[in-house]
């Protein structure tokens, strides 16, 4: 299980979740940017990542992936360019052609000294710094339980898809565990769906990474993230293990309060996840 070639005929899916409420205007602890702003940052990191890894020296992306972004505040909204709430997902070649713009932005570079400079960088767009409203997470999954469904049903030998929700605050429409049951159970050939919970808040410490239980969680919130998120297959647990995590036996993917740069971490680890090597293995692909 989970160990599924991942290939044109058999691609992998990664579908994110991403809180768009008003709370998502507070400062991220780590950054000097708002949660929304880099979250934003992370996410347009990841999606460039990816088709840059999927690419061929000849200009075409050749489609392993199938990609989503869904965002939540107080509704949901598919957020690439030729999606819509009812297909959210696009195959990577496509997902570059849904970049909305090329923006200049200013990055800190190391300078070979010790030292860092800062650089003017070209970054394309596909998803900007929203907050608006309330927390519409219950919503965003049932959304993305029908599409995921609807994937799998097409893709039945492909390795199961995974789904990373990111959250700053508290459910406003229910209790998001049913469904997210729901979406578990949701399988390919290769196992049953992957669902992953990453909390982020202004807080400076506190963070909890990668638990195998609910004990010693702060409140039950956090507790009921934990029970929503899967155990990391293998090929993930050995993934976040080379970024020097301590992974114990039937740990969750699962991060509370996490800050920025462990969230693009995972962002990666869940990309990696779906070929054993690695990404950068899909490039040797056909």
């Amino acid at each position: 299980m989970y160990s599924a070639e991942v290939n044109r005929a058999q691609p992998a899916c990664l579908l994110l979740l991403i809180d768009q409420s008003f709370s998502m205007s507070d400062p991220w602890s780590g950054t000097d940017t708002s949660k929304a702003q880099a979250l934003a940052l992370a996410v347009n990191k990841i999606l460039s990542t990816a088709v840059v890894l999927c690419s061929k020296g000849d200009d075409r992306i050749l489609d392993y992936f199938h990609v989503g972004v869904l965002g939540y505040g107080s509704e949901v909204t598919s957020e690439l360019d030729g999606t819509s709430i009812s297909s959210p997902l696009l195959p990577i070649s496509l997902v570059n052609d849904a970049k909305k713009r090329v923006d200049r932005i200013t990055k800190k570079m190391p300078d070979g000294a010790g030292g860092v400079f800062e650089a003017q960088v070209h970054m394309a767009i596909w998803v900007d710094a929203v907050h608006n409203g309330r927390t519409a997470m219950v919503q965003a999954f049932t959304t993305a339980e029908k599409a995921l469904a609807d994937w799998c049903a097409k893709n039945p030998s492909s390795f199961p898809p995974i789904l990373i929700n990111i959250t700053d605050g508290v459910s406003t429409d229910g209790d998001p565990s049913p469904v997210t049951d729901r979406i578990r159970k949701i399988e390919t050939k290769d196992g049953q769906a992957l669902v992953f919970n990453l909390h982020i808040s202004g807080a400076a410490n506190g963070d909890i990474r990668f638990p195998n239980t609910a004990d010693g969680m702060p409140d039950e919130y956090a507790s009921l993230l934990f029970g929503m998120s899967s155990a990391l297959p293998p090929s993930m647990a050995e993934a976040a293990s080379s970024l020097k995590y301590a992974i114990k036996p039937g740990a969750r993917g699962f991060l509370y309060n996490a800050d920025a740069a462990s969230v693009i971490e995972f962002l990666d680890i869940g990309t990696r996840a779906v070929t054993p090597g690695g990404l950068k293995e899909l490039t040797d692909g056909n």
